[in-house]
């Protein structure tokens, strides 16, 4: 015979129902509804006197705050009538117990989707004020944005569970050991992770310098610092994908790092043995003056460094405006150094070895 023992629940719920008085049920409708017509109103009156008063301040945050918080605002008042309607309906205890717990999740839900895009409002205006807010850079953004939504994304938890009875402190010792398993198991994606902290919270580099890294002699400019990995985007437009821990095991160059952006380059010559070294000194820093990828301050200038095997080592030294011009600037000073110096008859030697064979007697 079919057993029917599982519409019991059923029958009961609805018999509690079928015994709820008219009169309850036409209260908690008269809520209801008066929640949802709170919420019209809030949301155009409240919220439009709000808007007045951010017009007297001068910041545009407060603007910024008052147009997120819009819609969480009148969700939550619809919310509260509906609290208030289960509350007054004279509904089973079991039903309305549920009822209640559903919609406080319901309300952390809110403030959680509207908590999260605030922080991230309210951290990039810090950063646009270096002078005022100190620990919020541009380059330390990231980290900030992503630590303050694991943050609320962990009290959301916590304040769902509490809002269904749900013992916190036995998931809690759960999640402890869940943890000690997925870190075994994922130190090299947890060491990128610590690596790109470090990185954040240092800056040894930012979004748009140039950085080179050893060993690999890989150079690019930042187009992206993640907390697993950072972007590199090199001179052949090729993208590459460096994970965090190898670069905090490495030795890194920033050749956009320092006081200022413009750059010295150094341009190697040697020349013949024999040669005018004041005429040589001239050249050169003929060759820098007359090249535009060159700043005239600081002023180039011309060192003669060595004695060389085959001819005499001279470096010229000298400016560019920024380090993304460093291979097109180079490439300009050898050519024209190479052509003023062939036309002034001056010779850049390439070693060579005399071989002398003696005739055995």
């Amino acid at each position: 015979m079919f057993d029917q023992d599982w519409l019991i629940p059923l029958k009961t719920a609805w018999q509690s129902l079928a015994q709820l008085s008219l009169e309850r049920i036409l209260w908690a409708l008269l809520i209801a509804v008066a929640g949802l017509l709170s919420a019209r109103l809030v949301d155009k009156f409240v919220t439009k006197l709000l808007y007045g008063w951010t017009q007297l301040t001068e910041t545009k945050l407060d603007d910024l705050i008052i147009e997120q918080l819009h819609r969480p605002i009148r969700r939550s008042v619809v919310l509260i009538g509906f609290y208030v309607a289960i509350l007054v309906s004279g509904l089973p205890e079991n039903v309305a117990s549920f009822l209640a717990h559903l919609l406080q999740t319901l309300f952390v839900l809110i403030c959680l989707f509207a908590a999260m895009p605030l922080a991230s409002i309210v951290f990039r205006w810090m950063s646009r004020h270096e002078t005022r807010f100190e620990a919020v850079q541009p380059a330390s953004l990231p980290l900030f944005s992503i630590g303050s939504k694991v943050a609320l994304v962990g009290a959301a938890v916590y304040l769902g569970m509490l809002a269904w009875e749900i013992n916190v402190a036995a998931w809690v010792a759960s999640a402890g050991i869940m943890g000690l398993a997925v870190g075994f198991a994922a130190r090299d994606t947890l060491a990128n992770l610590f690596a790109g902290v470090s990185i954040l919270a240092d800056a040894p580099y930012k979004i748009g310098d140039y950085i080179v890294l050893n060993p690999g002699n890989q150079r690019g400019m930042v187009t992206q610092i993640g907390l697993r990995s950072t972007r590199i985007l090199t001179r052949d437009d090729i993208e590459i994908t460096i994970p965090n821990a190898a670069i905090a095991n490495s030795t890194l160059v920033n050749e956009s790092g320092g006081p200022a952006i413009h750059q010295r380059v150094r341009l190697r010559v040697s020349v013949a043995y024999g040669s005018d070294v004041d005429q040589v000194r001239d050249l050169l820093l003929a060759v820098a003056e007359e090249e535009p990828l060159v700043r005239p301050e600081p002023a180039p200038r011309v060192r003669f460094r060595q004695f060389g095997d085959s001819g005499l080592i001279f470096e010229l030294l000298c400016w560019i405006a920024e380090a993304e011009l460093r291979g097109r600037a180079i490439d300009a000073l050898h050519t024209r150094a190479y052509k003023i110096l062939g036309d002034a008859g001056i010779e850049i030697p390439f070693p060579q070895q005399d071989i002398n064979i003696r005739q055995a007697p």
